[in-house]
């Protein structure tokens, strides 16, 4: 079911239409707008990040409270955009990056309940382009916001549309917005996943009959044509994006129902490395001129990522292998080879991101880690509590400043150099 907002008049239309193009021209290369940054990689493009707080905490700019959800924030320009669940409606909220205050608000009911009494707030980190926001919620609702003034564009309920079913943890994959494009990792039957029209809402193309995974998709070029990326419950899978042409297919999920695929495919040059707990490890693969995988490596003793995406950099993958409840290690891993450089184990679980040539790691624990990393060690140069455990959500990291929440609240960090 799709619903327009009061923004559809055709005046209305030329009017976002003319301003997208200003928009899109002044997308600030340090702006976090989506899960894993502007290039959706967990690369941060800015000033180089502060160490001089070892043994404390980096400067706190503000922190309030906030809803339930395993969404991280994203920023863009001025803005933070957080995604969360007060009560029993699911909430999008603009906030100033400065201080943390509302500047609009835009709320929708929901009745989700999860099953294994984890958190029932949204788990997709929205995504911020071309002057709107796009939220997938826990039900499935998709919905298009302005950025400025946070009124509804449009909205798909996609679950009550494709008939897809509610798997262990509701819909979690953040959308891939690329070229007019909404494409979203649905899992209906034919609508494994879906394209849908920026600026209206109205579906373009659906591809695959597979159920949805907890990942999220990524665009790629190999051999100079356009992909996007998707992991879904069963498959690693190359869509064409103007399409939905299947280009190239790999199965891969563990035998155990209860399995998760929740890591984003990390793509290097022409080779795409996949990540997953419960059975099917981790592999690399080459995508051929003719759309064909060639496999290079595969292993579930190398790099099987429970939830959290790996980071890649000189050839080296960075990130956690094992199951997160069993204390993960942390690790780096060459990536066409397969071999493990080093190992931490017992590292506990967390999330991962680079900044310039330094780990920024968020330990479920609450602790902000940052490190220099190479293949030949990990060097701590700066470590302290930031938030009381758990943190999952993915932090935001935009102009030298973190952006952190765990389950109540979010905290906004400088690491900016004095």
């Amino acid at each position: 079911m799709r619903t327009l907002g009061p923004m559809s008049s055709t005046w209305r239309y030329v009017s976002i239409l003319l301003g997208l193009a200003v928009t899109v021209a002044a997308v600030d290369a340090q702006d976090w707008p989506q899960l894993l940054g502007e290039n959706r990689n967990g690369h941060y493009v800015g000033p180089p990040v502060d160490v001089s707080w070892d043994g404390g905490s980096p400067p706190e700019l503000w922190r309030r409270a906030v809803g339930a959800g395993f969404a991280g924030p994203v920023v863009s320009g001025d803005r933070l955009i957080l995604f969360h669940r007060l009560d029993r409606r699911e909430v999008v909220e603009a906030l100033e990056t400065a201080n943390g205050e509302t500047v609009w608000r835009h709320e929708y009911p929901t009745s989700y309940r999860d099953d294994f009494g984890f958190d029932e707030g949204p788990r997709s980190v929205p995504v911020v382009a071309d002057g709107r926001v796009f939220t997938f919620g826990a039900q499935g609702m998709l919905r298009a916001l302005d950025l400025e003034t946070g009124d509804l564009v449009w909205s798909v309920d996609t679950r009550a549309e494709f008939r897809f079913r509610k798997g262990f943890f509701g819909a979690a994959g953040s959308p891939l917005v690329s070229a007019g494009r909404v494409i979203a990792n649905v899992g209906g039957p034919d609508a494994g996943i879906v394209a849908f029209d920026a600026a209206t809402g109205d579906q373009l193309w659906a591809a695959i009959d597979d159920e949805a995974s907890y990942s999220s998709g990524v665009e790629a070029d190999f051999d100079g044509v356009p992909h996007v990326v998707f992991f879904t419950r069963n498959l690693l899978v190359g869509l064409d994006p103007s399409n939905g042409e299947v280009r190239f297919r790999e199965p891969w999920r563990a035998r155990l129902r209860a399995s998760v695929n929740a890591a984003t495919p990390v793509v290097v040059d022409d080779a795409v490395f996949v990540s997953a707990e419960y059975g099917p490890g981790a592999g690399v693969f080459r995508v051929q001129p003719e759309g064909a995988l060639e496999e290079v490596w595969r292993s579930n003793d190398v790099l099987s990522n429970h939830y959290a995406t790996s980071v890649h950099r000189d050839g080296t993958l960075y990130g956690f292998h094992g199951r997160q409840e069993y204390g993960q290690s942390f690790r780096a891993v060459d990536l066409l080879t397969g071999d493990v450089h080093w190992s931490l184990d017992q590292f506990g679980a967390g999330t991962v991101l680079f900044a310039g040539d330094r780990l920024v790691v968020m330990r479920e624990s609450g602790e902000l880690l940052i490190a220099d990393a190479s293949p030949d060690g990990m060097t701590e140069l700066a470590s302290g509590r930031v938030l009381p455990a758990v943190v999952r959500a993915y932090p935001a990291l935009a102009h030298g400043r973190l952006y952190v929440r765990n389950g109540d609240t979010l905290v906004c960090l400088d690491l900016r150099a004095p």
